[in-house]
């Protein structure tokens, strides 16, 4: 269509698709314009003429890195075919907290689906394959795009539809491949919102240095070499150097004690066996809820460590807390605030032990077992967030240990 402004007037275009760009978004794709408008050359040049070639053509356009793979798929059948994959393996319990388990539930019971027996005789696993099955049936009857094929109406793709700049397809695409591509979940282990797993751990950790030249100078270096040998007329001059080692220590304290760490047991024991397989020079330590005048050598909490004596350490040692951050305001903010026997004499309030922290390790960072999206409301919120104001804060996702470890690392 055209537009005019004053004397000149000026062609415009509507970009395809610019609902599906907003809706990978949502799901964690970083995409924009950039990629939309590669998308719009790509259908000027007719390199998409059926569903199965959009797929291909749209990932390689919109997905740069393998970690965004599995959203852009669970997108891609969300808007293309109104199927729902929650962003779970199967197998994992985290698929009963995902709003598309409590639909699917909520709508076998309605329907009359599930048989005549009380829920809770089910066992967890009966309800899981039952959903699985279900979402792979409704992959397995569909048979087009509602959003790509259209007879007349306003699809930018069809026979006879009415949309400006329309691209004519010639039918629906017969093999489904890509619904068998997205069936499968192949990128499910790389998602940055998938449950942290040994070996997805062990890759991420291993991204994580601070390389410095350390050692004798036993390491010849060629280009040097040559360089000051040209400039000296011919007569050779040998330039060493120091291997180039990665040196970098690391502090990890872990909330102990406490009820409200207790579901998180088994992936800080993971972390914790990972860290110390990735880091040479580590010190783990232990404290409960928070941290004051003192923490501690051993879980059990018997053998103390002054904070002062902490805070001794080195500037660029990365320092790592584990906990969830939340307590009573108190705990956190009153002096003598501390619920432990033997902190009752703490005059600084752990504000201000947190705070000598944060200013001693700029390379610092909080990992939180709570979900992010339950921050905001969990119970001991107001602490959460006086803590996260200190510290640079992740959750215990994949994605969240790539973002401490991007955090960590030196630039």
């Amino acid at each position: 269509m055209s537009l005019v402004s004053g004397n000149k007037e000026h062609t415009t275009y509507n970009a395809l698709f610019v609902a599906f760009m907003r809706l990978l978004r949502d799901y964690g794709v970083p995409v924009g314009l950039r990629e939309l408008l590669e998308l719009n050359r790509g259908f000027e040049k007719g390199v998409v003429n059926d569903l199965d070639s959009l797929f291909i053509f749209m990932r390689l356009v919109f997905v740069k890195r393998v970690e965004h793979a599995d959203a852009f798929e669970r997108a891609f059948a969300f808007y293309f075919y109104d199927i729902d994959i929650p962003a779970v393996a199967e197998g994992d319990y985290a698929l009963f907290n995902t709003d598309q388990f409590r639909r699917w539930l909520e709508k076998e019971i309605r329907e009359g689906r599930l048989p005549n027996r009380a829920l809770w005789d089910f066992t967890p696993e009966e309800l899981m394959k039952r959903f699985w099955d279900t979402l792979r049936e409704q992959m397995e009857e569909h048979h087009g795009g509602s959003r790509w094929i259209g007879t007349g109406g306003n699809s930018p793709f069809g026979h006879s539809g009415n949309a400006e700049r329309g691209t004519r397809v010639m039918g629906g695409s017969r093999n489904r491949s890509a619904l068998k591509v997205i069936g499968d979940r192949r990128y499910i282990a790389y998602s940055d919102k998938n449950q942290l797993r040994e070996e997805n751990l062990r890759q991420a950790l291993e991204t994580m240095k601070h390389l410095k030249n350390e050692g004798p100078y036993n390491r010849l270096n060629l280009e040097d070499t040559i360089r000051n040998t040209a400039r000296n007329g011919g007569e050779i001059d040998l330039v060493f150097e120091r291997d180039l080692r990665d040196k970098i220590s690391v502090i990890l304290l872990i909330d102990n004690g406490g009820y409200s760490m207790t579901p998180f047991v088994e992936v800080t024991r993971m972390l914790f066996a990972k860290m110390h397989e990735r880091f040479e020079d580590m010190v783990t330590l232990f404290f409960h809820n928070t941290i004051y005048e003192q923490v501690w050598r051993d879980f059990r909490r018997t053998r103390a460590l002054p904070t002062e004596q902490l805070l001794l350490r080195k500037p660029d040692t990365r320092l790592v807390v584990l906990g969830d951050a939340t307590m009573a305001p108190e705990e956190l903010e009153a002096r003598g605030g501390a619920i432990d026997n033997y902190h009752d004499f703490n005059k600084p309030s752990s504000i201000h032990w947190l705070k000598r922290l944060a200013d001693r390790f700029p390379h610092a960072c909080w990992l939180n077992p709570l979900p992010r999206e339950h921050w905001e409301r969990v119970h001991g919120a107001y602490t959460l967030k006086r803590i996260r104001s200190l510290f640079h804060m992740e959750d215990m996702t994949l994605g969240g240990i790539k973002g401490m470890v991007e955090h960590l690392s030196e630039k």
